[in-house]
């Protein structure tokens, strides 16, 4: 078995990245800022517009950890196998909207789901300056062909979204190139870019991102739910459970539960492509 048992509660890192606005606005608009209306989302897109202050996406801060490079070795495996399972975040303050964070990340847990194995990690990102702690964030990624090791199954997963009708549905898209355009913030995998890669994968042509899927997302839950204002998105966490493909139609619905608001994201056919979701929000 390729995955490496003893990479469990390693630690790489710290490994330091630095942004700006202009990082920021490129995220932006590569998670469809502006993208029904060029002048929609100018708090998110454009630094000079008055009546406009430019503020960074929440999600943000989990594209900061994987530029980060501070990626645990789980072993020889095949990384066309591997695809992004989970990810959640805890913002303990706004993003600035340039700073510098030192990011250390470790594998926290390799568990067997028969047809795959199930990698957990864990990181965090200090200010490089003040040593104040910014981002903490939870990610897993599924390997397929790596289960049947005789492993744990590891813990239960968060719960359904509600059965009742959803509180908001928000109709949304992405872009035939929206691919390309989202991995200009930092994520290089050819599976996103290139048809060969892709099909050695086992898909007919390049995939969105997850975490594109999940920054649109948690973009429109930021103005559906939490009046566009940044301050008040505290954390987030979902399940990718399809792939979505450049061009698709998506649904994001939210239900309201006080200060939390479970989610999930339909794609083309109304098939969750990003499930389980979860929400915190500041009064």
């Amino acid at each position: 078995m390729p995955l490496d048992m003893s990479a469990i509660g390693r630690e790489v890192g710290p490994s330091t990245v630095s942004w700006d606005s202009r990082d920021a606005m490129l995220y932006a608009l590569g998670v469809g800022a502006g993208q029904a209306d060029p002048y929609d989302e100018l708090g998110l897109t454009t630094e000079n517009s008055e009546g406009h202050t430019l503020a960074v996406l929440p999600v943000y801060a989990v594209v900061l950890i994987q530029r980060s490079g501070t990626r645990a070795d789980m072993g020889p495996i095949d990384r066309t196998k591997l695809v992004h399972a989970e990810q959640g975040f805890v913002l303990h303050k706004p993003l600035p909207l340039e700073g510098t964070v030192r990011v250390t990340t470790k594998i926290t847990g390799m568990y067997d789901k028969g047809s795959g194995a199930l990698v957990t990690t864990t990181s965090t990102a200090v200010d490089a300056a003040t040593g104040e702690l910014l981002v903490e964030a939870d990610s897993a990624a599924f390997i397929r062909g790596e289960g049947g090791f005789g492993g744990p199954r590891g813990p239960a997963g968060a719960a359904p979204v509600p059965t009742r009708a959803p509180d908001i549905e928000i109709a949304t898209g992405t872009r035939p190139d929206q691919a390309l355009l989202y991995r200009l913030s930092g994520d290089r995998n050819p599976l996103h870019s290139d048809p060969a890669f892709a099909r050695r994968g086992g898909f007919d042509r390049p995939i969105l991102h997850g975490m594109c899927t999940y920054g649109i997302t948690g973009r429109h839950l930021l103005h559906a739910v939490c009046g566009g204002d940044p301050a008040r998105l505290s954390s987030m966490s979902a399940r990718f459970t399809k792939p979505v493909m450049p061009g698709d139609p998506l649904t994001v619905q939210a239900w309201i539960e006080g200060d939390e608001v479970r989610f999930r994201t339909l794609g083309a056919g109304g098939q969750p492509v990003l499930d389980f979701g979860t929400l915190r929000r500041k009064p």
